[in-house]
């Protein structure tokens, strides 16, 4: 069966290996038959910084306002982006302050501990690519950045369920290792 599938890439270059990974995902779920658009963050214009928190709502660039309504749209979420300093790049944090807004990602309830997910309904998949050993990232660190993607904004947000997938070390990684990486997002894309 089709999905509308949104892949996001959330790496500040699009000449990377995240770059690679995302096209490589995206031409698999293309195969499969699967709706898909690609989201590159670099190439959109906006300003990653909330500069007054939820106080005052800040107007969003068009840019924002058209990748709302590919999250709208989509049903399958697909997040590609490096862990740098054991999270997520500033530009895929400043993306996320300025679009999961109260009334778009989440809504408050008075008197209630938590919100309301406004964004039920989608699945998510997370490619993390990573200089760190994975099981070196899951054991000592506890992986940070994936339980910041995974629970406290897409599962905040009702996204669920939401597979992560980790790359890495790439650091003095083989040609042959990267293009293995490059295979399993395609199959992911595939299989979605």
């Amino acid at each position: 069966m089709s999905k509308r599938i949104l892949v996001v890439l959330g790496h500040s270059s699009e000449n990377s290996l995240c770059g690679a990974i995302s096209s490589s995902y995206t031409r698999g779920a293309q195969a499969a038959g699967h709706d898909v658009r690609l989201l590159s963050l670099p190439s959109l214009k906006f300003d990653p910084i909330l500069h007054d928190g939820y106080n005052t709502i800040q107007a969003l660039e068009p840019d924002l306002v058209e990748a709302q309504k590919s999250i709208v749209w989509a049903e399958h979420l697909v997040f590609v982006y490096p862990i740098w300093w054991g999270s997520i790049p500033a530009i895929l944090k400043g993306f996320f302050d300025r679009i999961l807004l109260p009334g778009f990602g989440f809504k408050f309830k008075e008197g209630a501990l938590m919100a309301d997910g406004l964004l039920a309904g989608r699945t998510a998949h997370l490619i993390a690519t990573m200089d760190t050993p994975p099981w070196y990232y899951r054991l000592v660190y506890r992986m940070p950045g994936h339980n910041q993607m995974k629970r406290t904004i897409l599962e905040f947000c009702g996204v669920k369920p939401v597979a992560v997938t980790s790359f890495g070390p790439v650091k003095n990684s083989h040609a042959t290792t990267r293009e293995k990486w490059l295979s399993r997002a395609y199959s992911y894309g595939f299989k979605a």
